[in-house]
């Protein structure tokens, strides 16, 4: 059962908390966040020189901390924050800190539901993952690319597993990088790699690397494809086999090639941002088919509609529809949904959310200093001061809401217009 099935999806506009204004026995409050389900604001609230809080609504928690960053909710409504206390980091999760401490703490990633939570870590200056507040047996002098995987069962960075001195250049282009999953690295070594990504189970694990000077190309599992490129981009897991797809630079453009074979022709002058349907029939990208000109492509097929920025592809649960964000002169954004434009333009938009059954979209937009939420092109429930990303109730019928109007959090439950 996905979380937001225990939701409340009654229709009608509810108060969470009377009044989100900074409390008066604080010496600032940070932003303002609000879980998933509209239930709980936070935020980060210095009550005293060095002595930092945590606020749920009108309440702030027993728990103090010489300094507080990053906060943020995971999907599953906790708010976590990286904290410190004397002098060490760790994540506090609803306020409660892990046991585990680190010399520093950031970039945290969550499991798509999630239920675990990691974040980069480093303790006696080597680097390394800690998932659910447990680190890595082993870790490295550098790592960079952290990720989780979607099922939160693997994790995996870039690690350099061979010390390089100043100017080293000859163990640099015989191969100090290579990526560690859950802490083990490939037997392989690469001159640089970079961003792994695991496949739908987390069962392989891709990167991009680079060979020599100016041989790039794919490694799946420590193994590089045997063709070479000019360079690549983030590789992408077909849900339904074992094939391995990635952007890659040929000839000065950009195509897409399946373990190593083109399966785009490169023509473009950039494709990346590569989505599967989930059934794998089909593939989408962010591609530039002229100079300075975006649009999505479909299987090797653009849209018509272009901009000079395209940004935030989303592909529907069932893949038959895409949408992206779309922005001329950075200031004029736009929602575009299978390769037509919505009516409004925004000086800002954030990532587009379908509904599960793909029939609705919406998404956040700001218009000066208010912001409204976008259904179908239509706006809900009118403007905020401040709003939060839409989400759509399991059957797509209704569209939960999160905005602020005058310093009041507001939960809304509307009917989705069509």
């Amino acid at each position: 059962m996905h979380f937001s099935e225990s939701w409340d999806w009654e229709n009608g506009e509810r108060v969470v908390a009377e009044s989100l204004a900074p409390m008066e026995e604080h010496k600032w409050q940070e932003e303002i966040h609000v879980s998933p389900d509209g239930e709980t604001a936070a935020a980060i609230v210095c009550i005293d020189s060095g002595e930092f809080g945590l606020r749920f609504n009108d309440t702030v928690h027993d728990n103090t901390f010489e300094k507080a960053w990053k906060p943020g909710f995971s999907p599953d409504g906790r708010f976590c924050v990286f904290v410190q206390q004397d002098e060490e980091w760790t994540l506090a999760e609803n306020g409660e800190p892990w046991e585990e401490r680190y010399g520093f703490i950031w970039d945290p990633q969550f499991s798509a539901e999630g239920g675990v939570i990691a974040a980069a870590v480093q303790q006696d200056m080597e680097y390394g993952m800690s998932v659910n507040g447990a680190v890595w047996e082993n870790r490295y002098e550098n790592a960079n690319g952290f990720v989780l995987s979607a099922n939160g069962k693997r994790s995996a960075a870039v690690v350099q597993v061979k010390s390089l001195g100043q100017a080293d250049l000859e163990t640099f282009r015989e191969g100090a990088y290579t990526v560690a999953v859950d802490g083990e690295t490939w037997d392989s070594t690469f001159m640089n790699a970079w961003n792994p990504v695991f496949s739908p189970y987390a069962h392989r694990v891709a990167a991009q690397v680079r060979l020599t000077l100016y041989d790039y190309t794919i490694a799946v599992e420590g193994t590089p494809w045997p063709i070479h490129f000019q360079c690549v981009w983030d590789p992408c897991f077909h849900p339904n086999s074992s094939s391995v797809a990635a952007p890659v630079r040929q000839g000065g453009k950009w195509g897409i090639a399946e373990d190593g074979n083109i399966l785009w022709k490169p023509r473009y002058y950039n494709c990346w941002h590569l989505q599967y349907s989930s059934d794998g029939s089909k593939l989408y990208a962010i591609v530039a088919p002229d100079y300075g000109q975006f649009t999505v492509a479909v299987n090797e097929k653009p849209w018509s509609i272009t901009a000079p920025v395209v940004t935030d592809l989303v592909i529907s649960a069932d893949g038959t529809r895409a949408a992206a964000l779309g922005n001329h002169d950075n200031k004029a954004w736009h929602v575009m949904l299978d390769g037509k434009a919505w009516r409004g333009r925004y000086d800002m938009a954030w990532k587009p959310v379908f509904s599960h059954d793909g029939k609705s979209l919406a998404a956040r937009v700001r218009t000066g200093s208010k912001y409204a939420v976008m259904v179908n092109d239509k706006q809900v429930d009118g403007e905020f001061d401040k709003a939060w990303d839409p989400t759509f109730s399991p059957d797509g019928s209704k569209v939960l809401i999160r905005g602020m109007r005058n310093n009041t959090l507001l939960r809304i439950v509307a009917d989705v217009p069509r």
